[in-house]
Order: structure tokens, then sequence, then C-alpha cells
């Protein structure tokens, strides 16, 4: 049984999203500010953290930013839940890390949806190699670890599936609304700001390397070593 992690201050809000998400089948555990979720997060484990953006204690950027900087959590996806809903707002959760970003109100089977879409693309694999080469980026799918050169790089668990599905189909041209579809598990085509966030990320984190993902203007990214 896969364990969701509720990171929300309201307390009717967060027991709602409890009772949704254990009528699917899953184990939830709920935390009203932002260290008591940092804390549980190290304790639990969870499968996935839904963290709301504005706790006391700590905001959830802040909680973000610790998850993914630390080696032991930073594969754990999160989803942002808040009610600012603008574009700037969104890339800032994106910025520190997090998968995905749903706007209150907001229904319980679009969460659902989103929740099922982000486990599904961190734990499946979708090729048959464990190993895949590219120039200085040796990407190990077996055990979701990027080399560069022969230094590990840490990337989220989106990252890590943007940068293995621009892999898998080198050279070929990946338009936004299809690397939505194929990282984000659905499409969103309104949010495709965030496609070009988690790009930046990868060049940055790749460092010299980065140069290798290329902008096709209007139309996407690809992989190319030319």
């Amino acid at each position: 049984m896969q364990t969701i992690l509720i990171v929300e201050d309201e307390r009717d809000l967060a027991e709602l999203l409890s009772f949704n998400l254990e009528r699917e089948g899953f184990k939830t555990i709920i935390a009203t500010d932002g260290l008591e979720g940092l804390a549980n997060v190290g304790h639990c484990q969870p499968d996935l953290v839904i963290l709301d953006l504005m706790l006391p204690g700590m905001l959830g950027t802040d909680v973000c930013k610790n998850l993914k900087k630390s080696e032991r959590t930073s594969h754990i996806p999160v989803i942002m839940l808040t009610a600012k809903g603008e574009e700037i707002d969104k890339v800032v959760g994106f910025e520190v890390g997090a998968d995905d970003y749903v706007v209150k109100p907001f229904s319980s089977r679009e969460l659902l949806l989103r929740v099922k879409a982000v486990l599904r693309r961190t734990n499946t694999e979708s090729v048959s190699s464990p190993m895949l080469l590219f120039g200085l980026i040796m990407i190990d799918t077996d055990r979701h670890i990027v080399m560069v050169d022969g230094e590990e790089i840490f990337f989220t668990s989106t990252e890590f599936k943007l940068l293995h599905t621009l892999a898998q189909r080198p050279g070929r041209v990946q338009s936004r609304d299809v690397l939505l579809r194929d990282v984000w598990g659905y499409n969103f085509v309104e949010d495709s700001r965030t496609v070009d966030t988690h790009i930046t990320r990868l060049r940055t984190k790749l460092g010299s390397a980065g140069d290798l993902i290329k902008t096709v203007r209007g139309f996407g990214y690809k992989l190319d070593l030319q």
C-alpha cells in the first residue's frame, strides 16, 4: 500500500483529502504545519507528499527545498496544493522542485488523477535497457541515477523522467504537448510553461552537458550531440 503525506493546515480539507485517498486504497498521514510535515517525511518515507504552500512553522516552498536537497528524500514526488494560482507562483513551485501544482479550489477527482499520474511516472520503467548513454550523460534507469562525466547528479522524479524521455528519443524534436503527455501523464496545455521551467532546471544541473538539450523555437526540445 502506497503512503501519501498530506501537509495542510486546514484540518477539514486535510481530512477530506485523507478520506478520498484512503477510499482509493492509499494510506495517508496528516501534518498541519511545515516543520511537522518535514519531520514526518524523515520518519515514514512516504511515496508522495501533498504540500500546501502557505503553512505555519515553515512555508511549503521551504519544506520542498529541504526535501529536494536531501539525498534521502529528493526522490519523493511533491504536489503543491495552494490558493495562489498566478503563473509566477507556479514557476516558483516548480523551481523549488515540485512535481505538480494544484490550485484551490479543486475537485477531488482532479487531485486523484494527478496523484495517480505522478505516482505512475515515478514508479514505471518504460524501457528494456537499464542504462542509457548520451555523450557525457549516463542514465541508470534501474537505480534512477544520472552521472555526468562520472559525477552523480541528483534529480527530482519529474526531472529524471523528462531527461530519460529525451534520451530515449535522441535527435527527435519533442513538442511541449508531447512532453506534457509523456512525462506528466496527462494533458494540461495551458501549463506548457511547466516544460520550459523543468528544461531550465535540467540544463543547470547538467552543467556543460546541459548544452546537449537543444531548443527548437516555436515547437519544443531535443537531446542532440550535434
